[in-house]
Formats: structure tokens, C-alpha cells, sequence
């Protein structure tokens, strides 16, 4: 996938965005010593103009077809300056050449910091105005999500956030017009007006953060530092470079959206500078005619910049670096009047101010005053003031003094001042000081409740949930301090907005007036407080009672212990150890997962286990349910609903690692229905049922009283209103347990899904989650709700990643297993018929024949356990509905792609790799390699090349064994899938290699499907119970079967009809 880079280029005005993709790398393609060269990931050409039309109503059509800046059509080479730049960007250099690294990441494993160097190059691309670059960057996903066509470069993606804060500047109204005479002419443009705290904060933030990349630009023309050497050029500053680029896009979008003709152009038609200059606001071509000749002109823009001066004094731009405070002081000494106090205060330190009483010490134009220079101190203080008279009629009477040094409010005015006139202030860039209890924007000293819960007696305890009630006290509490009804009512009967308590002046709002005043009416009955309510608390959720803000919150006695450990992760919780029964050995961080479960469910808590795959979820949740049986609480049936492709894995997984624990198998058309399953089930352990049954025997299901219900693969329930996500949530049970290999958090709407399967209600309903937290934080890239949303949902959600490092330790290098899976009802059919009629022509067959004869039923019965397809050489897509086998690979793909990973899948079909090749493109929209015997030399190189090396290549990767099991470097797979068996575990320990190898720096997970009931499985488990002399007995391949009686290869190729999965029945 092709990546966008972007550069906004200052003398320019316009912004140049080229596409970088990765490709092998010839030595004839890098430059001579000291020479530059085009960037060879730089696309140009046809190859461009196909990326940039891939983006489609994004990049306008006009410049799919790049023109210079005479107007003619580009060539090819790099001499044609109007769409080739240079661009300084990463380089090591290989002896005396330099070798370009891939912003993606290509090359950088082996690459240290210190030998990456920058190194100009030739860069194709194309230029877009201001307008046509708004419109590109507002498209553009924020935060990490890449567009279906390319991926975002880091440079792109931070023009585009700065594009979002021009939308913002807009919104506010912070833009003014303006002329501007050059050489050129005159020229009419928007301007932005950055005068405001927020600004400020924002311009500091993207000066820091803005990427090397976005200063790559050297230019048209090469600099050299001696006869041949390049050289380097540094770019202009960042603060310069992110307050032209706002200028130019402010611009462009009021110019788009003004209306023609603008307000007053036909009252002021006799005035033609003025009718000419209204007239190039609002159109493409801005320049001002200039029909009133240049004297006109100047006079207009001292007009200008006079009717502008006082809304750009406090710009970000200026250059006095002082500006006018206002400092809020209370009334002392039983006065009633509040004091606002002029001061001047550095803009680059907030607490370093002058008060005006000092300043008028100064007449002088630089003054030095407590160590720092000031420019014309008394003239800033006035005409700062003289500016702020405009938001306040105190301040403006107060400039009757010659040397005003404050204003005086009375409690009315003080509570306008307040409410209305600091927001003005502040937003026009004046500095404004607050009391301390004044200043809070949160609730803290409001009016409001204090509560103190606590859970009840222990022995209660057994059965507590979300919704279970705590017991509660409450005080009324304003300013942090306690308040009871007598001393409410008498602040209330100063009838002022403003109340001194204890020495700290607050606000007593009316609204919180009314609402305590009716909280005391009905304070008859406790407060109905619950855990879900608590926990909302506990992680900073602002919460209402009865309309009066929740200002503090305490937990005590075990809900304290149940909070701590919900908000500061499971690592405060003891491993378990020695589980009765169970046949296996956690990992630390699996027993970790085990007490994690077992806390939530104590609490009745619902679980989200969402460990990377490979992370042992199946095994930490048979010891969890060994665990409740170790200590007599698996007192009812578990319902696990998991994918149908899945479900003999899961019996068989209990039955290995767990013998003790009954397993019902609910699938098929023999299952049971009404009060015999109702019988069946209680007098069993565990239910295993699909997601397609547990929607039709919903009935079924409901007549059982469960203990509890686990969704394996919940991202199966990500539609909400899906009938069987409706389902699994009709179901009752005592605790609830998800779990997913994929990253839940990042996906809002199946996020939503899954926390309201497992705790009902405690996200909201869906209307109000969309509106809450998805709008905002998918659309606007909100990270205040994002946080909040993380706080909430983060007691409930347990992901280790296989790149932790307190994980990797536990793992083994390489950690194989086998995947088992059934047949679906079609396979099973085909393989039966298949398996009859072979064994009557090998019954009345002997020698060669019979030998050749075993072999080829062999081949086709692995043929029908891939895909039914494949054995009636059907010219169709497979579907994965046919194969039970292809059902799981899928899911398992889908996981591995989410989490990032890269995988090789061998088969020994040719045939097969190139149906599996399409069936990949086709459902994951990934590109997908493919290398069988008739792949040639160059093209099975490029093949492995890609795969190793572009960043963004293909992420899977097919091979048939005996063309891709030997001789290939593929350390940056970390999956390895045998889709089918060769049964010869040298060869196929040979192919797993091509990843785990010298080279590979991560944790191997290596898949071997088996299809159960088949004689896959009865291979496989001859192979595992004598692995010491497997290489002996498969050691040949598959050779030794054609050595079997006619009855011993009856018992080995016959299936076992349960083994059959089918969810139509």
C-alpha cells in the first residue's frame, strides 16, 4: 500500500503531496558519490497519477495531470521544476552511496539511530492550493485509521490536524481581512486572528509536534557546500511554518464560503479601492485592481490596519511580549465591592506580572522592571485597556483616571463580570487571574453532594453485581467543606451569587439552589446508590443526584478492595495455583488472567478477556471454571457459545486439560430439545452450542438456570442488533465472560455490543453511547471523552499482547499447536461416499496397484477436508460455509490481521494456494503472495522481497510445501498455518523454519489443522502419542499406509459422524 506524504511549501503558498511506495531497490537506482537522484519509493508518472486517482473526489481531477509553473506539461526527468522538489529525508549511507530508508520502516531493523542521516533527493509529486489542500486534509481519518487505498503519512496526518484547527478558527469567528502591497500588486486576503489562550496552547503544541518530515523541502534547485557535495538547507521555523500554512487555509475556506458581493460593496461603490478590495475577497483571483490609483491603495490599508489594531494586538504574532492581566481580588475588611486590578503579565511565564501601580514608575519607552526589558510599558497597559474598555463598562470607566490602576464591581456587576466578561477577555488574548475557588471549571467547589459508600456485610456479598444497592451516607458539601441545612439556608439569605466560606469565595448558583432545596424535601428515603453508580464515580464520570452535582466520593471496607483493583489493573491480584484437576501448567500471566476472572466473578462482574492470539485464552478459562469447582462454587451449568468451526476444539480442550469437568456437546440434528435438554444440561458442567443454535433454541436455553455464559470469538456479537447478539443477551446467568483476540477498544460499535452482553446498562443505551462517546471521538477525534470512555470500560477488558515483555518471557520461541475443526455436512458426505467406494476397489486390488491406489484416496480425502470444492474441481469462489476448516482459518486470519501480524500458510495443492489466493483478496481486501514450482526465479525473488521488506506489503503469504519449504528467509512472518498435513514432521518442520529461524525476533505461533473425525485425527494422534519414534513411523511420508490391512486402513480413513458440524439442522 502506497503511503502520502505532504509538505506545505512557504514561497510557494501552495502545498506539494507526493506518494512513496516501496519497491526492490537496484544498484543502478542510487546516486553516484555526492550526486542526487530520484528517490526510488518516490512513485512518478503513470504510477502516481493511478495513486492519486485511487483517492478519487480527494484530490481534485485538475491535478492528476501535474503542470509546472509555465503552464506546460512536465517531462519525466527531474530538471522539470514545477512538479519535482528536492527533499531532505532519511538516508544511511552504504560507504560513500546513499541508501534512502522507507518512512514505513523498510531496512530499519538493522539500522541504528545513529547512522541515519538526512540526504536530498528528487521527489515527484503534485501541487495543490490552498483550497484544493483544505479539501484533502478535512477528509483524511484522524487519529491511526489509513484510507482503503493508501495508508497516511506522519506529515500528511499532522497538516491534517492543523487543517481541523483552521475549521475551528473559522467556527469562532477568528479571521479578519486585510490588504497586502508587494512588488506583485496589491493583494486581498483572510487573515486568522490567534489572540486566545486556547490558541496559544494549541500553536506551542503543534510547534512541538510537528514531524521532521513536514520540513523535508529544499526547493527547486540543489545547494552544494562545495564543488560537489550537497548540502543541506534548514527548513524555516516551525511557529512560521504552522502560522503561514493557518493563513493560507483561513483564507481560502472564508474566501470559498463569502458571499459575492460581499456586505457594502454597493454602498461604497464610489470608493474603488475599497469595491475593489471587497470585490478580491471573495474571489479566486485576489488581487486589487488598483483602479483608484496606489495611493489609494496605501491609504486603504492604513484604514485597515487601524480598524483592525485593536483585534490584533494580543495576536500570537506580536512582538511585545507582555500583555494586559485582570485580576479578580474579593472585598476585605467587610467591604462589599469586589476589585478587578491591572497588571502586565508575560506571555512566555503566567505568573510573572506587574501591577499597574508600578508601571506608571516607568514613563519610559524600554524600561527594565524586576530584571526584564519592557517596550513602552504605560503605552501597553493603556492601550490594552483601551481595548478591553470595548468588553467591560467598569474597565471603560475607569480610564476617567489618567493612570487607571483598577475598577471597582459591586456583587451584581462581579457576577456578570464572571459569567460574561471573562470568557471575552480571555478569548480576545487578555490574561485573566480568578480566586481559587472561582477559577475551577470542574465541580469541586460547587454546591453538591459528598457521599460515602460501602458494600454490605461480607456474608451478603456472595451475589453482588452492577446493580446491586451499597449503603450510603451524604453530606451537602460546597467549596470541599461539609454543609448543613442551617448554614445552607443562611448563605441562601445573603440573596448573593457569591459566598465566603471558611476564606474562600464560591459561586452559589441558583439552578444548585433549587436542586438542594429539593434533595432536602426528599432526603425521607436513602439514596439508591449501586456499584455501577460507584464505579462511574471512582473513575472521574461527573454524576447527578436529584440534579446536584456528585462533588466527592469514598469507598470503603471491600468495595475500596473491588475499586482499586477494577481501576489499578489485575497485577494487585495473587496468581492462583494448584488447581485440582487440571492436566496442563499455566504461564504466570495466565494464572494472573485466572484470579482476574475469578475476582469479577465474585462481584458478579462481567469479564472481557481479550488477550492476543496465541495467549492461552481457551486455557485460562477451563482452569478458571476448575477453579470455582476447586472451591465448591461451579454449583450450576456454563454455557459456551463459540463459533461452530470451533466447537470440537473446545471439547476436546476441556476434555485434555480438564478430565473432571462434564462437557455437553449441544449441535447437530440428534441434540435434545425441551426438558430432556433442560435435564441433560443441569446435570453437566459445560454446554457447548454455536452462535447460529443459540438463536434457534433460544427457548431451550432459556429453560436452564445457568451459572454462567462465555461468548469465545465475541466479536461474533459486534452487531448489537443481530438476532443472535439479541440472543446471548436474553440469556440469564450469574456472571458473563467474552473473549476476543481483537482489539475491542478500538472498534466503538462492537465495543458498545460487547460491554452491554457483559454488563447490562453500564455504558448506556446505544443511542446515547453513539451520541456520548462514538460521534465525538470517531468523528472529532475527541480525546477527553475517549479518556473517560478508557476509564470506564478498562476494569472490565484484560489484553496482554504477545510484545509485552513481562509476556514474552513466559513464551517459548516457538509454540506449536494443532486446530481442530469438523466437517461440514456436505465434506462429510463426499468424504464418506469417497471413503466406501475406494475401499471396495482396494479390497479386490493387490501390489502397485493397491499401493497407487491408497495414495490417491488419500490425496482426495485431504482434498475434501480443504474445501469440497477443491475435490470436484468446481471453476467457483469457495465459500467458507462449505468447509468447516476454511471457517476457522478465516476467523483466525481476521484476528491475526487485526493485531498487526504476518503469517505463511503452506499446502501442498497448487491448485489449492491459488483458490485460497483469491478467497484471501477477496474477503480481506489484502493483497496475497503466492510460490509454486511454476514460479520463476525473478518473480519468486520479488515475492520474498516484498514480503520481508515493504512496510506495507502483503501480510499473508502462500506457499506450497515442496516449492516454498526450503531455501527462503521469511523471519517477518510470526504465524505459520499447515492448512493441510504432509504428515512428515521433518517436512513440515523444514517449511515452519522459513520464519523461525536466525533472524526472527519475535514469538512463532505455528497452526496444524486437523480435521476431527477424519483421518487427520487419527493420524495426528498417532503421531502425538509416540513422538519419540514419529520420525520412524511417518518418517517416509505417507508411505507406510499404503502398508495397512484392508480393515486397519478401514478403522483409519472411516468417519465419525459426530465429528460433523452442521448448523442447519
Amino acid at each position: 500500500m502506497a503511503i502520502l506524504h505532504g509538505s506545505w511549501v512557504v514561497e510557494e503558498r501552495r502545498f506539494f503531496l507526493w506518494v512513496e511506495a516501496w519497491q526492490r531497490i537496484e544498484a543502478s537506482q542510487l546516486p553516484e558519490p555526492f550526486a542526487i537522484a530520484p528517490h526510488p519509493y518516490s512513485l512518478s508518472g503513470q504510477p502516481l497519477l493511478d495513486a492519486l486517482q485511487r483517492l478519487g473526489s480527494r484530490v481534485p481531477k485538475a491535478v492528476w495531470i501535474p503542470t509546472s509553473a509555465q503552464g506546460k506539461r512536465p517531462k519525466a526527468a527531474p530538471s522539470e521544476r514545477g512538479w519535482t522538489r528536492l527533499m531532505a529525508l532519511p538516508t544511511v549511507m552504504d560507504g560513500d552511496r546513499p541508501f534512502p530508508l522507507h518512512s514505513g520502516g523498510a531496512g530499519e531493523e538493522d539500522t541504528a539511530i545513529a547512522d541515519v542521516a538526512l540526504y536530498p533527493w528528487w521527489v515527484t509529486g503534485v501541487w495543490l492550493t490552498p483550497a484544493e489542500t483544505a479539501h484533502l486534509l478535512e477528509s483524511l481519518p484522524l487519529g491511526y485509521l489509513d484510507l482503503p487505498t493508501a495508508s497516511v503519512g506522519s506529515d500528511l496526518r499532522y497538516w491534517s490536524h492543523l487543517a481541523r484547527w483552521s475549521l475551528d478558527l473559522l467556527a469562532r469567528g477568528k479571521f479578519l481581512p486585510k490588504i497586502d502591497i508587494s512588488a506583485q500588486g496589491a493583494q486581498a486576503h483572510w487573515q486568522p486572528v490567534l489572540d486566545s489562550e486556547v490558541d496559544a496552547g494549541r500553536l506551542r503544541r503543534f510547534q512541538h509536534t510537528m514531524p521532521l518530515a513536514c520540513g523535508a523541502d529544499q526547493g527547486p534547485e540543489p545547494k552544494r557546500a562545495a564543488a560537489v557535495a550537497p548540502a543541506i538547507a534548514l527548513p524555516t521555523s516551525r511557529s512560521d511554518r504552522v502560522i503561514h500554512f493557518i493563513d493560507a487555509l483561513v483564507d481560502a475556506q472564508v474566501r470559498s464560503h463569502a458571499p459575492a458581493p460581499l456586505s457594502g460593496s454597493d454602498v461604497l461603490s464610489s470608493e474603488l479601492p475599497v469595491r475593489d478590495w471587497l470585490t478580491a475577497l471573495n474571489q479566486p483571483n485576489n488581487t486589487v485592481t488598483g483602479e483608484g490609483g496606489a495611493l489609494a491603495i496605501v491609504r486603504l490599508r492604513e484604514a485597515l490596519t487601524t480598524w483592525t489594531a485593536p483585534l490584533q494586538a494580543n495576536a500570537l504574532t506580536d512582538a511585545n511580549r507582555f500583555r494586559v492581566c485582570f485580576r479578580l481580588e474579593p472585598p476585605t475588611d467587610g467591604q462589599v465591592h469586589w476589585s478587578v486590578r491591572y497588571l502586565l503579565q508575560s506571555r512566555d511565564d503566567a505568573n510573572f506580572c506587574i501591577a499597574a501601580e508600578t508601571l506608571w514608575q516607568y514613563p519610559l519607552e524600554q524600561a527594565v522592571i524586576q530584571g526584564r526589558p519592557i517596550h513602552a510599558p504605560q503605552e501597553t497597559l493603556l492601550a490594552g485597556l483601551g481595548r478591553a474598555a470595548r468588553l467591560s463598562d467598569p474597565i471603560r470607566d475607569s480610564l476617567q483616571d489618567p493612570r487607571p490602576t483598577h475598577c471597582l464591581l459591586d456583587p451584581a456587576q462581579t457576577y456578570v463580570f464572571l459569567k460574561a466578561t471573562v470568557d471575552r477577555l480571555q478569548d480576545s488574548g487578555f490574561g485573566v487571574q480568578l480566586p481559587p475557588g472561582l477559577s475551577s471549571q470542574g465541580t469541586a467547589s460547587r454546591l453538591g453532594i459528598r457521599l460515602e459508600a460501602a458494600a454490605p456485610d461480607r456474608k451478603q456479598r456472595q451475589r453482588l453485581g452492577l446493580k446491586s444497592l451499597l449503603n450510603v451516607k451524604w453530606d451537602l458539601s460546597l467549596a470541599g467543606k461539609t454543609v448543613s441545612q442551617k448554614d445552607f439556608e443562611r448563605f441562601v439569605a445573603l440573596e448573593t451569587p457569591l459566598v465566603e466560606i471558611d476564606g474562600q469565595w464560591v459561586e452559589l448558583r441558583p439552578q444548585d439552589i433549587r436542586a438542594a432545596r429539593e434533595f432536602f424535601q426528599k432526603r425521607q428515603e436513602p439514596i439508591a446508590l449501586n456499584v455501577e453508580d460507584a464505579l462511574r464515580m471512582s473513575t472521574g464520570d461527573a454524576q447527578m443526584i436529584d440534579k446536584l452535582p456528585v462533588v466527592s466520593f469514598e469507598a470503603s471496607g471491600v468495595l475500596q478492595e473491588l475499586i482499586t483493583i477494577l481501576t489499578q489493573g489485575n497485577q494487585t491480584l495473587e496468581p492462583v495455583s494448584d488447581i485440582d484437576g487440571f492436566q496442563g501448567t499455566l504461564r504466570p500471566y495466565q494464572a494472573r488472567g485466572v484470579s482476574w476472572l475469578s475476582f469479577l466473578e465474585q462481584w458478579g462482574l462481567g469479564a472481557c478477556l481479550a488477550d492476543d492470539m496465541g495467549l492461552g485464552k481457551t486455557i485460562q478459562l477451563i482452569a478458571f471454571l476448575l477453579h470455582l469447582k476447586q472451591r465448591d462454587l461451579l454449583d450450576g451449568p456454563t454455557l459456551l457459545v463459540c463459533p461452530t468451526s470451533v466447537l470440537s476444539n473446545w471439547e476436546r480442550e476441556i476434555r485434555k486439560f480438564a478430565p473432571g469437568v462434564a462437557v455437553l456437546l449441544h449441535h447437530g440434528n440428534q441434540r435434545s430439545h425441551g426438558a430432556a435438554f433442560a435435564r441433560k444440561a443441569k446435570s453437566t458442567q459445560v454446554v457447548l452450542t454455536s452462535y447460529a443454535l443459540v438463536q434457534r433454541d433460544l427457548k431451550d436455553f432459556e429453560r436452564v438456570e445457568w451459572q454462567g455464559i462465555v461468548l469465545d470469538e465475541a466479536q461474533n456479537i459486534k452487531n448489537p442488533d443481530a438476532k443472535q447478539s439479541k440472543a446471548v443477551r436474553q440469556i440469564e446467568a450469574q456472571f458473563r465472560i467474552a473473549l476476543t483476540g481483537t482489539p475491542v477498544e478500538n472498534r466503538l460499535a462492537e465495543l458498545w455490543s460487547i460491554m452491554d452482553f457483559l454488563n447490562p446498562g453500564y455504558l448506556g443505551p446505544k443511542n446515547f453511547f453513539q451520541r456520548r462517546f462514538a460521534t465525538p471521538i470517531e468523528r472529532y477525534g475527541d480525546t477527553a471523552s475517549l479518556r473517560t470512555l478508557r476509564s470506564l470500560v478498562q476494569p472490565f477488558i484484560l489484553r496482554r499482547l504477545k510484545t509485552d515483555r513481562t509476556i514474552i518471557q513466559d513464551l517459548p520461541e516457538k509454540q506449536e499447536m494443532a486446530i481442530f475443526c469438523g466437517l461440514s455436512a456436505e465434506q462429510a458426505e463426499l468424504y464418506q461416499a469417497t471413503v466406501e467406494k475406494a475401499l471396495r476397489d482396494i479390497e479386490s486390488s493387490d501390489g502397485v496397484q493397491r499401493r497407487g491406489m491408497i495414495l490417491g484416496l488419500l490425496t482426495k480425502l485431504k482434498q475434501i477436508c480443504n474445501h469440497p470444492a477443491q475435490f470436484l474441481n468446481e471453476a467457483v469462489p469457495v465459500e467458507a460455509r462449505r468447509s468447516a476448516k476454511l471457517q476457522r482459518f478465516d476467523e483466525m486470519v481476521a484476528e491475526l490481521l487485526d493485531e498487526g501480524d504476518r503469517a505463511l500458510i503452506f499446502t501442498q495443492f497448487a491448485e489449492w494456494g491459488k483458490r485460497l489466493q483469491t478467497h484471501l483478496e477477496h474477503t480481506f481486501k489484502q493483497d496475497t503472495l503466492f510460490l509454486y514450482g511454476s514460479t520463476s526465479k525473478d518473480k519468486r525473488e520479488e515475492m520474498v522481497d516484498r514480503f520481508q521488506h515493504d512496510p506495507s506489503g502483503p501480510r499473508l503469504f502462500i506457499l506450497s510445501l515442496k516449492a516454498g519449504g526450503v531455501g527462503l528467509n521469511l523471519t517477518r512472518a510470526n504465524h505459520v498455518f499447515h492448512f493441510d498435513r504432509w504428515w512428515n514432521p521433518a517436512v513440515e518442520n523444514q517449511a515452519t523454519d522459513r520464519a523461525f529461524r536466525i533472524g526472527q525476533t519475535r514469538n512463532v505461533q505455528v497452526h496444524k489443522f486437523v480435521c476431527t473425525g477424519t483421518l487427520e485425527e487419527k493420524i495426528h494422534d498417532m503421531i502425538e502419542s509416540k513422538k519419540a519414534l514419529s520420525e520412524q513411523v511417518v518418517g517416509a511420508g505417507e508411505t507406510w499406509l499404503t502398508e495397512l490391512d484392508t480393515d486397519a486402513l478401514r478403522n483409519l480413513l472411516l468417519l465419525d459422524r459426530s465429528a460433523i458440524i452442521d448448523d442447519a439442522s
